[in-house]
């Protein structure tokens, strides 16, 4: 499904729904499902206010003094000259993390009072710094949106795209680094509900075709609920498929 009618989220709420309707209609059984309370409709409504709001300019200041002075340009090191123009032609490489390792990471954000994606965050931007010798630059990061528990339900587009400054001057410590990623992610949540389009708008950096404004590489953590899907009497299987395409230069899943 494209990003103009949901997102990932939705999917868990899609399969959910199509085991219990199938279950239902396949004994002849009325539709279990319960009437929402608000439809997508109502969400797009209560966006389209909130844009003309105060709080909608309070939240745009914040993000104006965030991300002002710092570089809207990545430059990772490449085996070949960019190309004027993007072709957005992309591979993927899959890896696993060892258990004893990421039960490591989870102790050492549980000490810092941080989350893992606060931990793992800050461990790829010093990555990134030390790739590209840069230490004030911009990373990417999607966001649910669904801050409000009436829309938990609801299939739909809620996801927004937050940007996280990295800012290594001084060469901090890890654990100083890393207090500082949980300080920008906690205000970046808090200011979560404007459209990363209404942002570059607002921002006008200038545009290149051969890069995406505001940042070039992008990092999520990837913990959606997911149910499972179980349909009675089938055996169902998930296959994996990819377009060879890249949204940006690199991203980190």
């Amino acid at each position: 499904m494209h990003h103009i009618v949901s997102d990932g989220w939705s999917l868990d709420i899609f399969f959910r729904e199509l085991t219990a309707l199938y279950a239902a209609f396949s004994a002849a059984e009325p539709s279990p499902l319960p009437p929402l309370k608000l439809q997508y409709g109502d969400f797009a409504h209560w966006q389209r206010t909130y844009l003309e709001s105060a709080v909608y300019e309070q939240q745009l200041n914040y993000w104006r003094g965030a991300l002002a002075g710092t570089s809207l340009v990545l430059e990772l090191p490449t085996d070949r000259p960019r190309p004027t123009i993007q072709t957005h032609n992309g591979r993927h490489h899959t890896f696993h993390l060892r258990p004893d390792l990421t039960a490591s990471l989870k102790e050492v954000s549980t000490q810092e009072q941080a989350t893992l994606f606060m931990l793992l965050m800050a461990a790829f931007q010093l990555m990134m710094a030390r790739y590209s010798g840069q230490d004030d630059f911009l990373v990417g990061t999607p966001i649910a949106g669904r801050s409000r528990a009436d829309v938990e339900e609801i299939i739909g587009f809620f996801l927004n795209t937050l940007v996280l400054r990295a800012n290594l001057t001084n060469s901090p410590t890890f654990r100083d680094h890393l207090r500082q990623v949980r300080k920008r992610a906690l205000d970046a949540y808090a200011n979560q509900d404007i459209p990363i389009e209404k942002l570059i708008d607002d921002l006008n950096p200038p545009r290149d075709m051969s890069r995406n404004p505001l940042f070039q590489v992008l990092f999520a953590l990837q913990n959606m609920p997911w149910s499972g899907f179980d349909l009675p009497g089938l055996a169902v299987r998930p296959l994996d498929g990819y377009n060879q395409t890249a949204k940006n230069d690199l991203s980190l899943y």
